[in-house]
């Protein structure tokens, strides 16, 4: 009887499914069996490694790392903190134990401010000179992918730790806010690269660069243990596009560091539980009228035109110390004496006994603040009234001055006491002295209302008193967000005084400064973005319509350098003598210049230098028959071979050498050979064989002409990596638009095309100089922004599209 073949077909299948299935049944209890047959060494060896992979997995978590990252911080927060207040004790201490002579007192007070001064300026100067200053400009250039040397090392956190915590002893009228974002940014990529070894995603660079702007958010959450204003100042700061990805990271280690930074001073026995840093006790059932409203919306404007007159000031202190700098002058030779000139002349100053007792100067900034904060009045009639001695009010009272007087002369000196102070070689922050200072003033317009209003509001009955404790919050918050160009202040101010039934009037001074201040100057970190000529992009300014009628070609460099396929080996070399651009754009020709790609300027460098060094091999020996000639690479060796060479023999260089400003096409290379380098170098004089019987000029014009061929080849580009989709805007984009481009995709340059042809390229220079082209280094306005540019109004609208026998026409050629 005859199968049919699919039935042969099935059961030839299912034999094959079934030696299969049986191969896998044998496989599966050798292994069993062969497990069962292990020893008891070799299974904890088995179940050690599956732990360890375990281990390393749970390790590299995201969270485990942003609580690492908000331990560590609120530790050195924490820390930080016990020895400031050790040496604002030390120093108390020495100054009363001096108290049988005035003058003793003084120099006590004023040797001990200024060794502390001095240590800290030199330190910095000796170990890391990056940590001077706040580091948030710094650190919101590194944020943008530009390589700042050394300032996220850990050579450089010890630098900042250490002398930040001198500079604070010393009671110079600085925070330590500013700091520690940049302190929060080095602990984060330094803990990234500690990370790297447990997970492979701590390697990518992106990443790192939102575990920094993580890192900034902590900073500020462990200073204030207020962790959502922190989160919320590290993005407005630092960042001017947040990824939304990395906001519950952000979130996250901040709490975790306000939480660890409140709960060490418990677990100290220095505070009973956990609470507000500066803790008030206003009234909660009706904490302001109505009728106060407009004397906040006031304080709001007033604020932000003396947060820009802060900024003003302090750039025109900066300007002046960086021109005694490049002058060289007596005082910024040593860099101790500066600082210790600054620090000699606020200790005077503040001296208690001397003019300090007009501005309460035996304060320390946390003393002011809690006297700011208190939710007693000082007086109703400019007279202090009598308090403890043991009482921070106490410091307040004169006997020959009222109390508007005392506050008025704080405000005053602590402003340009300020301003000086910052711009010291040393790290400090502007947050807190500014801080400080906002609540003075507001302080001085509660004292006010108060007496002039001394039975308060009547409601229903009711006797509500004016509360200038509370006009000190609005104060505090309105004057920083002037500087800062923040919203976030008032959120750290609702949380660092545990108060929220005020959060409406600190939200309108805080909002009303910022558009007052951001109207007139530039935010603090911005001015100092411009004063250092770091390569950031600043914000454009509101309110302005011309950033719409300003296009890329306006302000576009059309001078370009570009390459094209039929480039010779010279035109190579004079394009990267021309300048230090990064990418040269490759265009199909000169006539049509449609831009095909660019290529990147270590290609180029490469390219020359397996050329010369082929060159090298193959033509050098056979290059001059009667000589041995040696092309010597190195600047030096040229230089001591020509002082070994006679006067009595005079020899002709094959070619001109390269000036020394001209020689960093050989420094990206360790060899330090290049094409250009090795046609144009002197010969070894001194191992030259000297034959009488030819002529040098017969010699050394066959080399010139045998240079001069091959400079003229054609550059192989087949061997460079060509980028085929550089970024592209056309002509017709908006300034607005370019900036925008530029902000979200961290772009340093981008080409300018029309129709496919290259026109023009713009960098991140000519975009900030387009912003920033009515507004000098100090941040005065002098005109408006780029006034100079033709009006488009007159000319009529501008064409948007392009005909299609254009585009057709371009494609043909």
């Amino acid at each position: 009887m005859a199968v049919d073949k699919t039935d042969e077909n099935n059961l030839e299948k299912g034999n094959v499914i079934y030696t299969k299935y049986a191969a896998h049944l044998r496989k599966n209890g050798h292994q069993r069996r062969s497990y069962s047959r292990l020893s008891a060494s070799q299974k904890f060896k088995a179940w050690a490694s599956h732990f360890h992979r375990l281990f390393v997995t749970f390790i590299g978590a995201d969270w485990i790392f942003l609580m690492l990252l908000g331990f560590i911080m609120a530790v050195i927060s924490f820390v930080m903190d016990i020895f400031v207040v050790l040496f604002t004790d030390t120093h108390r201490w020495i100054y009363h134990l001096a108290d049988s002579h005035v003058l003793l007192q003084y120099l006590a007070w004023v040797a001990y401010s200024m060794f502390l001064m001095c240590f800290a300026a030199g330190f910095v100067s000796v170990v890391s000179a990056q940590a001077a200053g706040s580091g948030i400009p710094e650190t919101k250039t590194c944020l943008r992918d530009v390589v700042l040397h050394e300032y996220l090392t850990f050579k450089t956190l010890v630098s900042k730790v250490i002398s930040l915590t001198c500079v604070l002893g010393s009671e110079l009228p600085v925070g330590k806010e500013g700091p520690f974002v940049h302190i929060g940014a080095m602990c984060a990529a330094l803990l990234c690269k500690f990370m790297a070894l447990f997970s492979n995603i701590y390697k990518n660079e992106a990443r790192n660069k939102e575990m920094m702007t993580v890192g900034c958010a902590v900073g500020i959450g462990c200073c204030f243990a207020a962790p959502i204003g922190g989160a919320l100042f590290g993005l407005e700061v630092t960042s001017m596009f947040f990824v939304a990805r990395n906001y519950w990271r952000g979130f996250l280690s901040a709490t975790f560091g306000a939480l660890i930074f409140r709960l060490l001073p418990v677990w100290n026995r220095e505070e009973e539980t956990l609470m507000a840093l500066y803790a008030t006790k206003y009234r909660l059932d009706f904490p302001f009228d109505l009728r106060e409203l407009p004397i906040f919306v006031a304080m709001g404007i007033v604020c932000g035109f003396g947060g820009a007159f802060f900024v003003y000031l302090y750039g025109k202190i900066s300007l002046f110390v960086k021109r005694q700098k490049a002058a060289n002058s007596f005082l910024m030779k040593n860099c101790f004496l500066y600082s210790a000139l600054v620090s000699v002349l606020i200790s005077t100053l503040t001296f208690p006994p001397g003019f300090g007792q007009f501005m309460a100067g035996k304060l320390t900034q946390r003393d002011s603040l809690i006297s700011f904060f208190d939710n007693r009045t000082w007086s109703n009639h400019g007279i202090v009234a009598d308090f403890d001695d043991h009482d921070h009010l106490a410091a307040w009272k004169h006997p020959q001055a009222n109390v508007f007087i005392i506050l008025s002369v704080f405000v005053v000196m602590k402003f340009w006491m300020s301003a000086i102070s910052i711009t010291l070689p040393i790290p400090c922050g502007s947050f807190v002295p500014i801080f400080v200072i906002g609540a003075a003033f507001g302080r001085l317009v509660g004292e006010g209302l108060a007496t002039l209003l001394p039975d308060g509001f009547n409601i229903d009955g009711h006797i509500y008193h004016i509360v200038p404790g509370a006009y000190a919050v609005i104060g505090a918050a309105a004057l920083t967000a002037g500087v800062t160009h923040t919203v976030s202040t008032a959120v750290i101010m609702m949380e660092l005084t545990g108060h929220i039934s005020y959060s409406l009037p600190i939200l309108i001074s805080v909002i009303l400064a910022n558009m007052v201040s951001q109207s007139i100057q530039p935010s603090i970190y911005d001015t100092v973005i411009r004063i250092k000529k770091l390569p950031y992009l600043p914000m454009l300014s509101w309110g302005h319509p011309e950033k719409y009628k300003i296009f890329v070609e306006d302000f576009m460099k059309k001078e370009i350098h570009y390459i094209t396929p039929n480039s010779t080996y010279r035109d190579v070399i004079k394009i990267l003598r021309s300048g230090k651009l990064k990418t040269l754009p490759l265009v199909k020709s000169a006539e049509s210049m449609l831009l095909l790609g660019s290529v990147d300027r270590t290609q180029l460098l490469a390219l020359l230098m397996c050329r010369s060094q082929h060159l090298r091999e193959e033509n050098a020996p056979t290059t001059t028959p009667r000589y041995k000639v040696h092309f010597q690479t190195s600047t030096e060796e040229s230089a001591s071979a020509s002082a070994h060479l006679d006067s009595s023999k005079p020899l002709k260089s094959a070619l001109k050498k390269p000036s020394e400003d001209k020689e960093e096409i050989t420094s990206v290379y360790d060899s330090g050979l290049n094409f250009k380098k090795f046609f144009c170098s002197h010969p070894d004089i001194e191992a030259m064989e000297y034959d009488p019987d030819e002529e040098d000029d017969t010699i050394f014009q066959e080399v010139d002409e045998w240079e001069e061929q091959q400079l003229d080849e054609q550059v192989d580009l087949n061997v460079c990596k060509i980028d085929p989709a550089p970024f592209q805007l056309v002509e017709h984009t908006s300034l607005h638009k370019t900036h925008t481009m530029f902000s979200v995709l961290n772009l340093d340059y981008a080409y300018v095309t029309s129709v496919g042809r290259l026109v023009g390229v713009v960098s991140l220079k000519e975009l900030r100089k387009a912003i920033e082209s009515s507004i000098p280094a100090d941040g005065v306005r002098l005109r408006r922004v780029l006034s100079t540019f033709r009006d488009r109004g007159v000319r009529g609208a501008r064409a948007d599209t392009v005909d299609l026998h254009k585009i057709l026409d371009h494609q043909i050629s």
